[in-house]
């Protein structure tokens, strides 16, 4: 029986070295090319444990998540007023098609990602080169994006990989050229100022003058108005005391000159000069206004 052991452990080590060069798994977030000498013989995009001939055939692993391409420094592009602009941006990537892929870059991460680096930078200089400054940093930025996308992922296709996104994260003038933008910027907003402070006055102006006008107006009127009312009552006035005048002219005698001793001697220190013969002291003298019966 012990002599039996060796033979057995050997066995067991032989199958689990034969299974080992036989079968292999793929992980759900991998591609698995199989190679037989040499030529892709088969591509596995389903997870789990396959089967491959030994010696004969081997099996490579490409990655299928989504993949990032991120530029370490800023690209310098100029723009259609031939003016610099710094670009940084990133792109979003994956392998499609293991077996293209594989053919036209041999399945170097490196060698793709220079590739479309290459595609996208072009693609920038060119649409760049078409646009302002201002459509770059803001008018056209999405427009730019959506663009270089599709042209992006149209000759990234042509080695196996989909192109999902291409952002600009930002997008920057050099420092020599940001100063004179700035400085021209804030002149122009300095303008747009005083040209706002300008047609303010002028509005507030013209404010005043109506309202100095409508002032004048109302004043007149309501003095038109005020003279027509005391004109009114004074004609009223007039007939009345000329009605009462009709009824008892000496009545009417004797209350004007009790309203006339009434203003004259409102106070203890009013004096009058006046001749004490003269007809304004008639009813002071007799009550009956010297009317002799």
């Amino acid at each position: 029986m012990r002599d039996k052991m060796p033979i057995f452990a050997g066995a067991l080590l032989l199958l689990a070295a034969l299974a080992s060069m036989t079968l292999f798994t793929v992980d759900q977030r991998q591609f698995a090319v199989v190679f037989q000498l040499g030529e892709v013989k088969e591509v596995i995009d389903k997870p789990g444990l396959n089967f491959k001939w030994p010696m004969i055939q081997n099996v490579r692993y490409f990655d299928r998540r989504i993949l990032t391409m991120d530029t370490p420094e800023p690209e310098r592009f100029i723009t259609a007023e031939k003016k610099n602009v710094l670009v940084d941006h990133f792109v979003k990537w994956r392998i499609v098609d293991p077996q293209l892929y594989y053919v036209s870059v041999a399945g170097d991460e490196a060698r793709a990602r220079t590739r479309l680096l290459q595609t996208v930078n072009a693609g920038l200089r060119e649409e760049f080169g078409r646009r302002t400054v201002h459509d770059v940093v803001s008018g056209a930025r999405d427009k730019i994006m959506e663009d270089m996308r599709t042209r992006a992922d149209q000759d990234a296709r042509k080695i196996g990989v989909q192109i999902l996104d291409v952002r600009l994260k930002r997008v920057d003038l050099p420092l020599e050229v940001s100063e004179s933008v700035y400085r021209r910027m804030e002149a122009e907003r300095k303008r747009v100022a005083n040209e706002l402070r300008s047609e303010g006055g002028a509005i507030a102006e013209k404010i005043r003058a109506d309202a100095d006008r409508q002032r004048e107006v109302i004043i007149a009127e309501a003095y038109r108005e005020a003279q027509q009312l005391k004109g009114a009552g004074d004609a009223k006035a007039t007939a009345t005391y000329a009605q009462a005048y009709g009824q008892n002219a000496e009545f009417y005698s004797f209350y004007r000159s009790l309203e006339a001793y009434r203003e004259s001697f409102a106070t203890k220190n009013d004096v009058m000069v006046v001749d004490p013969s003269s007809e304004f002291f008639r009813f002071m003298k007799d009550s009956g206004g010297g009317k002799k019966n």
